[in-house]
């Protein structure tokens, strides 16, 4: 085999996992959240600067205060989901960084002294880390619908109000119900993407 992972686990991490737009109302538990993040977070980042944060949104309040920066089509299923997660990147993560990347503590000065290097290398990193995090969604046996179609300033503003973080992503999280997948798009040929020299 080429792949190490077994082929049931490649299913269920890539070939047959879809893009949820339904859930089923089946809550889904602080435990499997916990085991999710606890699996993703050794996940590769540069200098292990570890910046997403995620914010979870499990009270009706909550999520109406997201519904009103959510675009028209992402409102129905955010709102009957049954667990929506807010991922954004934190813009003092360096301060964990001694903690973080202890062989070289002088990294949070001398890298990321600058908020515009901290906000550059927080968005990529974390942009990592919401991939690995969505993966890890999957290996719950969970679906994962992740949503770009927001206004971002205004969901900053409602829960990030002191600026210090900045969303990414919104996902929303749960059994898939009726309906729930479109059919699957064409992907890219490996000869049409790898450039060998």
């Amino acid at each position: 085999m080429a792949l190490a992972l077994d082929p049931a686990a490649q299913d269920l991490l890539f070939r047959e996992a879809h893009t949820a737009n339904t859930f089923t109302d089946e809550p889904v538990a602080e435990e499997q959240l916990q085991a999710i993040y606890d699996l993703v977070k050794y996940g590769p980042t540069a200098f292990n600067q570890s910046p997403l944060r995620l914010t979870l949104l499990r009270s009706p309040e909550a999520r109406e205060r997201l519904l009103t920066h959510m675009a028209e089509g992402n409102v129905p299923k955010t709102r009957t989901a049954p667990l929506t997660a807010v991922l954004s990147y934190d813009l003092d993560f360096h301060e964990r960084l001694p903690e973080l990347f202890p062989r070289a503590p002088h990294i949070k000065d001398a890298v990321f002294s600058e908020e515009s290097s901290r906000e550059t290398a927080g968005a990529l990193n974390a942009t990592l880390q919401a991939g690995y995090f969505l993966l890890g969604v999957r290996a719950a046996g969970l679906a994962a619908g992740p949503m770009t179609g927001f206004d971002a300033q205004g969901i900053n503003k409602e829960f990030f109000a002191d600026g210090r973080r900045r969303v990414l992503l919104v996902v929303n999280i749960g059994k898939p119900g009726p309906d729930a997948f479109a059919p699957r798009s064409p992907r890219l040929p490996y000869g049409d993407v790898v450039t060998v020299l």
